[in-house]
């Protein structure tokens, strides 16, 4: 096994290399009530504790994909920050959140999840705003995750897995094909003054006048 080594990232990460998957196991479960991410990509070990600007934009997303499930009557399964790890893969991640919508009756009633024998989420959010050490994309595509948003604070971009097992740019979401991109990104941006809640209902107003033009 090589030896550990230290990697220190610009804002609130580091990278550990040459860490075995029982370490990375041991210390999902010791750290596992703990406000720390980790990536874990065959013997590299990322921790990264997330700044209040990711925290802001990741509950906003979850917040607005929740009222488009409502709104629109689909079956919307949240699963946050859970940690998604498989032994023969050797890779592991917690996505800044993650949906179930086509699958989510798969998964209905069920508390503990096992990617091995149940389907991995439609819908993995990825906040850019803090720096990340490792390349989270491919180990999206290995878990078999076959839609990913990324949101750098500024722009949205939607990525669908193919078969080829590699993410495409898509100009439209395969959870929410009929959400118009540009009009849902406009409504991530709080309106000066504007509070939170009369915020999030205003995005609900939105949602619902989508309805008969859908």
């Amino acid at each position: 096994m090589p030896a550990t080594t230290l990697k220190a990232g610009p804002s609130q990460s580091f990278l550990l290399h040459g860490i075995s998957w029982k370490v990375y196991d041991a210390l999902v479960n010791e750290l596992a009530e703990e406000h720390i991410f980790m990536t874990y990509d065959r013997g590299e070990l990322e921790f990264m504790s997330p700044l209040p600007k990711h925290e802001y934009y990741k509950n906003v997303f979850h917040d607005w994909i929740r009222v488009l499930g409502e709104e629109w009557g689909m079956d919307v399964r949240s699963g946050g920050n859970t940690t998604f790890r498989r032994k023969d893969l050797e890779r592991g991640l917690e996505p800044d959140d993650c949906f179930w919508i086509a699958k989510a009756a798969a998964i209905r009633g069920k508390i503990d999840l096992d990617l091995s024998v149940d389907p991995p989420p439609d819908l993995a959010v990825e906040i850019e705003t803090t720096s990340k050490l490792l390349e989270r994309e491919s180990i999206y595509a290995a878990l078999g995750v076959p839609e990913l948003w990324r949101y750098d604070g500024q722009t949205l971009r939607v990525f669908v897995l193919g078969p080829d097992g590699k993410y495409r740019l898509s100009d439209k979401s395969l959870s929410f094909p009929k959400l118009p991109l540009e009009e849902f990104q406009a409504y991530l941006h709080q309106p000066a003054g504007m509070p939170e809640l009369e915020w999030l209902k205003s995005f609900r107003q939105w949602a619902r006048s989508r309805i008969k033009r859908k």
